[in-house]
């Protein structure tokens, strides 16, 4: 405790507890943190998951905290198929030595925000935004601001 902060509320924390267990009872493995501190406290310790299958409720749900979920796979085919299924598409990133290799598998991501060898590039004038269940539209520069303006075409012929 006090190396990192804790979550925004304690039902977070306690929310994100109840994924980590929901994931550990049906299998998973808790390699490191998982603990809810006692009390009043928001605090819940880094985690690391293994073994999440799609009967648990953090294959699916988005963890808001610091749990890390780590999967392993043998083609790039089957790394793209898991990191889109999801509901959920704001960002994505591929991190590689083979920076090549790394933009063909991100350029398949289905993620509002693609990035290769940096978790987030983001600015206020890059457009910000999702897809599925992560949203539609962009915030943020150029393209945002097209999505806050009402347009209308107006022609007069003679």
């Amino acid at each position: 405790e006090g190396t990192f902060a804790p979550l925004s509320s304690r039902k977070a924390a306690e929310d994100l507890h109840a994924q980590v267990q929901d994931a550990v009872s049906k299998g998973a493995t808790l390699h490191a943190g998982g603990v809810l501190h006692d009390g009043p406290s928001a605090y819940y310790s880094p985690a690391v998951l293994t073994g999440i299958t799609k009967e648990m409720r953090a294959y699916y749900e988005e963890l808001f905290g610091p749990v890390a979920v780590v999967y392993k796979v043998s083609t790039d085919e089957e790394a793209t198929e898991l990191a889109n299924d999801t509901i959920y598409g704001l960002g994505g990133s591929v991190h590689s030595t083979d920076v090549e290799r790394a933009s063909k598998v991100a350029q398949k991501l289905q993620s509002g925000m693609t990035n290769v060898n940096v978790a987030s590039a983001e600015g206020a004038e890059m457009p910000f935004g999702g897809v599925k269940r992560s949203g539609f539209g962009r915030e943020l520069g150029p393209l945002g601001m097209d999505e806050f303006v009402n347009k209308r075409l107006f022609y007069v012929g003679e």
